[in-house]
C-alpha cells in the first residue's frame, strides 16, 4: 500500500507538466455524489471556469480526473469532468488548479492534429510554444472592425459566381446528414486563398476524422492547415472546449495579421454539447429541450471570427449546421441563421441527383455579396437566379410536356439556358474555378461573346 502512495505521489508529481498543482495550501473539497454528468463537491473555495483535479487516493488504482467548475448552490459546487470517472468514489478530494487559462501557439501548429486540450493527435510528439495565450481571445470594438470589401476566392464556382464570400464573412452551411458538407470544406480548405487554415472536427465520428484529414483534407491542406479533432464520445466539456480552442488559434493568426480560413464541422455538436451540460447542471430546457444557455453561447463564439482593427488580419469562417431531418426551422440552425452573415443549404434532393456541391441556390444567401463584387457581376448573378426560379416552378410541367413553348419568353429563356446553368453549378471534387472565371463563365451564360472577359 505504501509503494503505491509513493508511486502515486511521483505519479502527481509528472502530471505537473500538464497540469501543475498550486504551491501554496488551498482549500480543498470532499466528492459528495455523481448525478448524471455532473459531480457535487463540499467545502471546495473555486469559482465559475476554474479547473479543478478528483483525486481518488484511497485505493491500489490511484485515479485522478480533471474536471470544471460549472455552478454552485448551498455550498456545493458542480463540476463537469473532462475525461472518464471510472475508479472515482464518494470521498474523493476535489484540488483547485492555478487559473494559468493559457495555451500554447505558434507556426509549429501547422500541420499538426491536436485535441480539445491542445494535446498532440498525430504522434509526431510535442510542439515548440512561441506564445502562451488565454482562451478568451481580446474583444474587438465593432465600431474598430474593418469592414468587408474584397472577394475571397473559394475555388468553387457557384460560390464565387452567384454567392460571392467576402474576406471576413461569417457564413453557415446547412444542411442534414449525408448530403455533402464535409467534402464542401475539404473542397475549400483545398482552393481558398488563405494563409492559414483552422478546421475543428466537433463531435463527429472518429471514422470521418481519419478520413476527412487523410481522404478530403490530404497532405498539402495539411501543411498549411491546424486541426482541432474532438470525436462524439469525448465528453461534453472536452467538445465545448475543442470549438472554442480553434477558435482561440484563428484569433492567435489573424492578430499577427494573417488571412484564416476557419472551418467548423459543427455548430450543431458544439450547442449540443453545450445542451448536454446545462441540463446536468439543472438549467431547465427552452425550446425543443435546449437551455437558454445554448442560445446565449452560440453568438459569443462566432463574433469572435470577423476582420480585425484596420491594418490587420481576417478570419473568415464557415460553420456547418445540421438541420434535424432537414429541418431548416431547427431551433439551433434558425438561431444560427440570425446570427451569421450569409448560409448555404445543401439540398438533399440535388444530392440524390448526383449534383454536387448541391447547394440550393434559391434558398442560399451571401449578405455582402454587394460589397465585394461590381454592380455588372451583382446583375448577372440576380438574372442567373432569376431564370433558375423561374424553370423550377416549370418543372413539373416541362417534365411531363405539358408546357407549350411560346407561353411564357421568361420560361423559355430558363428552358434554354437550362443545360448551361446545371454545368455551372455543377463541379468535380479536384476542380477548382477561380473567381474571375467563374465571373467570366457566368456573364457567358446570358453573352457568349463575354467568355474570355
Amino acid at each position: 500500500m505504501r509503494l503505491d502512495r509513493i508511486s502515486f505521489a511521483r505519479r502527481l508529481a509528472s502530471y505537473s507538466d500538464a497540469i501543475q498543482l498550486p504551491s501554496q495550501p488551498v482549500v480543498e473539497g470532499r466528492l459528495l455524489r455523481m448525478v448524471g454528468l455532473t459531480l457535487e463537491a463540499e467545502g471546495l473555495r473555486a469559482s465559475i471556469g476554474s479547473r479543478c483535479l478528483v483525486i481518488n487516493d484511497g485505493n491500489y488504482h490511484p485515479v485522478q480526473v480533471e474536471a470544471e467548475v460549472m455552478g454552485f448552490s448551498s455550498g456545493k459546487i458542480y463540476l463537469m469532468p473532462v475525461g472518464s470517472l471510472a475508479g472515482i468514489a464518494p470521498g474523493a478530494r476535489v484540488v483547485p488548479l492555478p487559473d494559468t487559462g493559457r495555451l500554447p501557439m505558434g507556426m509549429s501548429m501547422l500541420g499538426r492534429v491536436l485535441d480539445g486540450a491542445g494535446r498532440a493527435l498525430d504522434g509526431k510528439g510535442g510542439m515548440k510554444a512561441e506564445d502562451w495565450v488565454p482562451m478568451d481571445g481580446p474583444t474587438i470594438n465593432p465600431l474598430k472592425r474593418h469592414p468587408i470589401s474584397e472577394p475571397l476566392d473559394v475555388g468553387i464556382r457557384c460560390i464565387n459566381g452567384l454567392l460571392t464570400v467576402g474576406r471576413g464573412q461569417r457564413l453557415g452551411l446547412f444542411a442534414g446528414t449525408g448530403v455533402g458538407k464535409s467534402v464542401l470544406l475539404g473542397m475549400m480548405t483545398r482552393f481558398t486563398e488563405a494563409d492559414i487554415i483552422v478546421v475543428g472536427l466537433i463531435g463527429e465520428r472518429g471514422r470521418e476524422v481519419k478520413e476527412f484529414i487523410e481522404d478530403i483534407l490530404g497532405e498539402e491542406g495539411l501543411k498549411r492547415s491546424v486541426v482541432v479533432a474532438s470525436p462524439a464520445d469525448d465528453a461534453p466539456l472536452m467538445r465545448l472546449r475543442a470549438a472554442m480552442y480553434c477558435t482561440r488559434i484563428a484569433e492567435y493568426f489573424r492578430d499577427k495579421g494573417k488571412n484564416v480560413l476557419l472551418l467548423m464541422d459543427s455548430l450543431t455538436r458544439f450547442a449540443q454539447a453545450q445542451r448536454e451540460i446545462a441540463l446536468a447542471i439543472g438549467e431547465p430546457p427552452a425550446t425543443k429541450g435546449y437551455p437558454p444557455s445554448v442560445f446565449a453561447k452560440l453568438p459569443k463564439l462566432v463574433e469572435r471570427a470577423g476582420n480585425a482593427e484596420e491594418g490587420g488580419g481576417s478570419i473568415t469562417a464557415f460553420y456547418t449546421v445540421l438541420s434535424e431531418g432537414d429541418d431548416q426551422q431547427d431551433p439551433i440552425a434558425d438561431s444560427a441563421r440570425g446570427v451569421l452573415d450569409g448560409h448555404f443549404v445543401l439540398s438533399r434532393r440535388l444530392a440524390e441527383e448526383g449534383h454536387y456541391p448541391a447547394i440550393d441556390i434559391e434558398a442560399s444567401i451571401s449578405r455582402v455579396m454587394p460589397q465585394v463584387v461590381s454592380p455588372e457581376h451583382l446583375r448577372e448573378a440576380q438574372r442567373f437566379k432569376q431564370l433558375w426560379s423561374r424553370y423550377q416552378q416549370s418543372r413539373d410541367l416541362i417534365s411531363v410536356g405539358a408546357y407549350v413553348p411560346g407561353g411564357d419568353p421568361e420560361t423559355d429563356l430558363a428552358i434554354a439556358r437550362q443545360p448551361q446553368m446545371v454545368q455551372f453549378l455543377r463541379q468535380g471534387l479536384r476542380e477548382s474555378e477561380s473567381l474571375p472565371q467563374s465571373a467570366s463563365q457566368l456573364a457567358a451564360i446570358f453573352n457568349p461573346g463575354a467568355a474570355g472577359r
